[in-house]
Formats: structure tokens, C-alpha cells, sequence
């Protein structure tokens, strides 16, 4: 008896089920806002890491505040950029609202 409600169970979850339990976000991992995330943290590791590189120039070459300071922002300056271009890359970003520019360059046109 039990073997024939499992054989019942299987037929009838296999056509039922199946079609209706699709998930239609099934590519999209933790959410949309993981690779936001991931800029955030990209960007704060380069800072992080050309800080410390620069800290231990400092400590080498004995120049105190010069090499820790050049670090840091030149980690700031190459982190904006990797996260510039990778919403540059991104074709979502494209649909957003134009700049105010655009759109006097558009009126004056016409």
C-alpha cells in the first residue's frame, strides 16, 4: 500500500509541480544589489591596499607621511576607476535619466 501512495506521489508532483514551481530569478544569485556591493568592497581594498603598500615604503625608505599619503590616494584614484568602468560597461546604467546637458543640448536643436 505505501508503495503505491509513493508511485501515486512521484506521477502526480512530477506533472503537476513541475511546471508551476519555475523560478523566473533563477540566474540572479543573491540579489541585485551584490554587485553594488562588490564595487563598494573593490574599492575600499584598493584604497586599503595602496595605503598599507605605501605605509610599508614609508617604514623602508624612512619619508614618514610622503609614500602612505601618494598611496592612499593613488588607491582612491585607481579603485574610482575600476569601479567607473565597470559601470561604464554595465548596459543597464544606459536607460537611466540623461544629465540636465543633454537635454538643453536636445532643446536647443530644435
Amino acid at each position: 500500500m505505501a508503495a503505491g501512495y509513493a508511485l501515486l506521489a512521484k506521477n502526480f508532483t512530477k506533472f503537476y509541480l513541475s511546471a508551476r514551481m519555475v523560478d523566473s530569478r533563477r540566474n540572479r544569485g543573491f540579489g541585485d544589489g551584490t554587485q553594488y556591493l562588490a564595487a563598494a568592497m573593490r574599492f575600499a581594498g584598493a584604497v586599503v591596499m595602496f595605503l598599507f603598500a605605501g605605509l610599508a615604503l614609508d617604514r623602508w625608505l624612512k619619508t614618514t607621511p610622503l609614500l602612505t599619503l601618494v598611496g592612499a590616494l593613488g588607491g582612491a584614484v585607481l579603485g574610482f576607476l575600476s569601479v567607473y568602468r565597470e559601470y561604464k560597461a554595465d548596459p543597464d546604467h544606459k536607460a537611466a535619466m540623461r544629465s540636465w546637458s543633454d537635454k538643453r543640448r536636445d532643446s536647443d536643436s530644435r
